[in-house]
């Protein structure tokens, strides 16, 4: 956004757009003589960007007019009305976000049943209006609602599903302009939460999952694989004499190969193979749908405290850093494409460290603490030492 005056060379008639007020004179691009720059002569113009699309607008020999009315074209923009309203067409945000369900979120996410959720949550507040009647302020409106009674990163969530949605309208050339959802400012969060089980806490846990459930478990926290992985996995991907897991379908789209040690191995050898079913955790030989309601059954009376299924991954992970296992082999192990998701474990390994240098200065304490006698016999050498 700027405000500029517009000057005419009077030799060969060229424009040139000057934007500092203090020059009393510029040189003309075209013909490279001098330009002169009048007070009593000058021509306003304001321009803005309304998405990727700039604007100028003359207003004429004074500034503070230009100033006031670039002022009005920005409120003006932030409610979404400096728009070109013939291009704009009336499509409905219910009839929209059905249409993009249907020909984005189930044909490209396999997570597609979370845009539903989301897609839910807006058509309460959202259904009756078309696309380009949606401004900011009602969308900050919307995030303040669900504040009150979602945590942040559910709210974030359905913004950012929101965005998404926009986005796709403007490149179906469903609607014009700029994407009010842009303007908002999400909820800042903090993705560093790390929750592990205490051995005690690993006994009690699986002391309390029934058979079927026991066997996901441990194959949780011994492999690392999320929930989906392990649900989904299928005997075809299972080569017990090479001790291996193949996942062909990851969050990030990559295929992985898992290690499977002798926990996770007597876990699936001893499982029963159903001939109807082709996933090794079945129910009624079709894929589980989900272990949440057992799971959470499990770990209520284990006595465990803020305890998610994904905290097993945390768990497998934070056990090979304290063992010794280099950061970049666990980011292998659970699939990060990048090592900065994996570095949240990274202090983990100092505090074990720390812990066992302690565990040795307690052993040693008796060996190498010199007597009164010995220390008052070396001062002037030790002295002599620290000194060179």
């Amino acid at each position: 956004m700027a405000i500029f005056n517009r000057v005419y060379c009077p030799n060969c008639s060229k424009e040139q757009n000057v934007y500092d007020d203090d020059l009393k004179s510029v040189v003309c691009p075209r013909c490279h003589g001098g330009v002169p720059i009048k007070a009593n002569e000058r021509n306003y113009f304001i321009e803005l960007y309304v998405g990727r699309i700039r604007k100028r607008e003359k207003i004429g020999p004074s500034r503070t007019l230009a100033e006031t009315v670039l002022k009005k074209r920005l409120v003006e923009k932030a409610e979404g009305k400096f728009l070109d309203k013939k291009k704009q067409i009336n499509i409905k945000f219910e009839d929209f976000a059905d249409e993009y369900l249907q020909l984005h979120s189930k044909v490209n996410n396999k997570g597609w049943k979370t845009d539903h959720t989301c897609i839910q949550t807006l058509k309460k507040y959202f259904t009756g209006k078309c696309l380009h009647e949606i401004t900011p302020y009602m969308i900050d409106i919307f995030k303040q609602d669900l504040s009150k009674t979602l945590k942040p990163s559910s709210v974030n969530r359905k913004l950012c599903t929101f965005k998404t949605m926009f986005n796709k309208a403007s490149a179906w050339g469903r609607f014009f302009g700029s994407n009010p959802v842009q303007a908002i400012k999400f909820f800042k969060l903090n993705n560093a939460r790390l929750r592990f089980l205490e051995k005690d806490e690993i006994v009690k846990l699986l002391s309390h999952c029934h058979d079927h459930l026991k066997g996901i478990v441990i194959v949780a926290l011994n492999t690392g694989m999320r929930k989906a992985e392990i649900l989904g996995l299928k005997w075809r991907d299972v080569d017990i004499k090479r001790n291996i897991l193949y996942l062909h379908h990851t969050k990030n789209g990559e295929k992985r190969e898992i290690p499977v040690n002798e926990q996770a191995k007597t876990v699936l050898i001893n499982t029963l193979r159903d001939p109807q079913s082709e996933y090794v955790f079945n129910y009624n030989g079709g894929r589980i749908a989900d272990i949440k309601r057992s799971y959470c059954t499990a770990v209520k009376k284990s006595g465990i405290k803020d305890f998610t299924f994904h905290d097993l991954r945390h768990t497998f992970a934070s056990y090979l850093v304290m063992s010794g296992v280099d950061l970049n082999t666990v980011r292998e192990l659970l699939g990060h494409k990048s090592l900065q998701m994996t570095l949240r474990y990274a202090h983990l390994s100092a505090i074990h460290k720390h812990k066992a240098v302690e565990v040795l200065s307690q052993r040693m304490d008796t060996i190498w603490t010199p007597s009164s006698n010995f220390e008052n016999a070396h001062d002037a050498s030790i002295v002599t030492s620290v000194s060179r």
